[in-house]
């Protein structure tokens, strides 16, 4: 081979590198904003005393309820509570009109997971922030990316960091079928 084909195919095998490390996680996820601005400071301040299970509770059957319905917004928000375009909209759009909000869903799991929040929450006394990160000091959401291939959400915790906890807790680490059917 000579020198200059050297150099091309050494150039080549660097864009696609590159290509394939900068580029090519852009494509495969879909960026979508959520319906709705949601600031979790504004709601899990002192001022108003929510915790995460205010409006994330498990239910009495052990799952998690997921997402709030419009009651709990309603709740408070019959009437605009401050000056905010964002809450306005809540009321005028969804509220008065009894329009469920279509928030997008940031941990839909792959169909060989189960992952239940009753038995890291309420049994294991892990707080939520340990695998969600302080969102009570959020002003925004963060822009939900679904997988163009799979259609699954990129999820925000990690399986590295589910693993790293598993394996403070646990003696066996390998044990796959504990989360994966």
């Amino acid at each position: 081979m000579t020198r200059r084909a050297s150099l091309f195919f050494a150039a080549s095998l660097l864009a696609g590198l590159a290509f394939g490390w900068a580029a090519f996680p852009r494509l495969l996820f879909a960026r979508s904003e959520q319906p709705l601005r949601f600031s979790h400071r504004t709601h899990a301040s002192e001022k108003t005393g929510f915790g995460c299970a205010d409006c994330h509770p498990i239910g009495e059957d052990g799952r998690f309820a997921g997402i709030p319905g419009l009651d709990n917004c309603a709740a408070c928000h019959g009437e605009p509570q401050g000056t905010s375009p964002e809450e306005k909209r809540l009321v005028e759009e969804y509220v008065r009109p009894g329009r469920e909000i279509s928030w997008l869903v940031y941990s839909r799991q792959p169909e060989n997971a189960r992952f239940t929040h009753a038995v890291h929450v309420a049994r294991g006394k892990i707080a939520c922030e340990r695998c969600h990160g302080d969102h009570g000091t959020s002003d925004a959401l963060p822009v939900h990316e679904t997988n163009r291939i799979t259609g699954y959400s990129r999820a925000l915790t990690k399986m590295s960091e589910c693993e790293a906890c598993h394996a403070g807790h646990f003696e066996d680490r390998t044990a796959c079928l504990a989360c994966h059917k």
